[in-house]
């Protein structure tokens, strides 16, 4: 019954594809030790966000300038104290994030701020959709091109400066991988809840293998399993959100 909705083939396919580009991105994540990393971006966001919607603006533009100034003011701030990495991410994207609560008192009358938080899978519009479809297109084709590379200066920066590798170029270029996949991914589970699809998988793939290339295989089928299997359940639980579902599910897999 449910694929006999237009509305609901199109949540599944939105959310299949934010959860691959988000699961590929999340064995970088995993591999680096990013996680904390994932989660700043994802919650760095919701300023970008807020501001978007106050503009009129596209609401993934906010998004990837708000990342961007999220991972400059990780590096400024590591850069310019005695601070750690984890202590420098903690600062800038809790404020980041308390920064986009307060902004939400500026949204016009009318905007739902929870589908920002939590997503608005069921209701995206189809320019929104084919966004989301061009982002994890051009991640992807990104990935493919320069996996090996992202693996070796994931695994060992320093083993990748010593054979030549830009480790610093290559660096930034993971981090706006992930800002993009973010991106996507707040299309389907918004801003609270896309963390999850950038560790999850990643993180469930590096308990049941040691081999990379597996591992993203693992991850891919565990993201997308459970985006398509959530997004179609939710249909028939009453009052539940799709992200959260789809989250939900996700986490059930890491636990089996």
């Amino acid at each position: 019954e449910p694929l006999s909705y237009q509305f609901m083939v199109k949540a599944i396919a939105v959310g299949a594809a934010a959860a691959l580009v988000c699961s590929v991105l999340s064995c970088y994540l995993a591999l680096r030790g990013w996680a904390l990393m994932g989660d700043a971006l994802a919650h760095s966001v919701l300023p970008g966000v807020v501001v978007a919607f106050i503009l009129g603006l596209p609401f993934a533009l906010g998004a990837v300038v708000a990342a961007a100034i999220a991972v400059v003011g990780i590096g400024a701030v590591r850069a310019g104290t005695r601070l750690k990495e984890d202590a420098s991410i903690g600062v800038v994207f809790t404020a980041m994030f308390a920064l986009g609560l307060l902004l939400k008192s500026k949204l016009p009358a009318g905007v739902d701020f929870q589908s920002i938080l939590l997503g608005n899978l069921l209701g995206i519009s189809g320019g929104d959709a084919l966004q989301c479809f061009a982002i994890a297109a051009a991640v992807l084709l990104v990935v493919a091109l320069t996996w090996r590379d992202l693996v070796a200066v994931s695994f060992d920066p320093a083993h990748a400066r010593a054979i030549g590798l830009p480790v610093g170029m290559l660096t930034g270029l993971l981090l706006g991988l992930t800002a993009a996949a973010t991106v996507a991914g707040l299309q389907a589970v918004g801003a609270a809840l896309v963390v999850a699809m950038l560790i999850t998988p990643g993180a469930t793939a590096c308990l049941l293998t040691d081999r990379f290339g597996r591992m993203v295989w693992i991850a891919a089928a565990v993201g997308v399993g459970s985006a398509v299997v959530g997004a179609y359940a939710s249909y028939f639980v009453r009052g539940a959100t799709t992200g959260g579902c789809i989250i939900t599910l996700q986490a059930a897999v890491f636990v089996e």
